[in-house]
């Protein structure tokens, strides 16, 4: 059964209307990935927090100038958004979890319970604090924060688990307040067969 075929749920302008800058935009996503992100496509309903989001999530998510690897801000995209489920980030960030790792089981588990992976004790830390921060984040106390220092996470690093844990509590409310949908292509994405590993 195919999942239903909206973007989100309020009316967004045709293409011809994007201004310059996300018109260009739209079309370098066009070159690199050969589709225009759900995502990003619900953000033309307003320009300038289109801008706004885009530079933040390229910033947050590809800078290469974070003590996490682009797999574990991808993790942590991924157990914010099976806490809060939701959909549409499981199924992008769960396909981008799958590309990064190259390991389709540990995407499947990180999206329906991380506890079940095998993780470093490092990952394991940084998701067990994602998740708390996600469910109970009025329970976070300088205890968590030394979970994560005596597991090597720098007081930076911190910042930035807790910066990609908050700003995924924000999209995937976005997402279920729109009722955003992944585009179709991310379901079949980076699931090579696993006998040939």
């Amino acid at each position: 059964m195919p999942q239903p075929d909206h973007v989100v749920r309020i009316d967004l302008p045709e293409a011809k209307d994007y201004p310059e800058d996300i018109a260009a935009y739209f079309a370098k996503c066009d070159e690199k990935l050969g589709m225009r992100p759900n995502v990003l496509l619900a953000y033309t309903a307003r320009p300038e927090k289109f801008r706004t989001f885009s530079r933040f999530y390229n910033q947050l998510m590809l800078a290469e100038d974070s003590g996490l690897s682009k797999l574990e801000r991808e993790m942590i995209a991924v157990v914010v958004s099976s806490a809060n489920r939701c959909y549409y980030c499981l199924v992008a960030h769960g396909q981008a979890l799958r590309q990064l790792s190259g390991d389709p089981q540990l995407g499947e588990m990180l999206v329906m319970n991380y506890r079940v992976a095998e993780l470093p004790p490092r990952q394991r830390a940084m998701l067990d604090y994602a998740w708390k921060l996600t469910k109970t984040p009025h329970d976070i106390a300088e205890t968590d924060r030394a979970a994560l220092r005596a597991a090597g996470f720098s007081d930076a690093d911190i910042f930035d688990i807790t910066d990609t844990t908050g700003f995924f509590n924000y999209t995937n409310r976005m997402a279920h307040g729109l009722d955003m949908m992944p585009n179709p292509e991310y379901h079949a994405m980076d699931r090579h067969d696993l006998n040939q590993k």
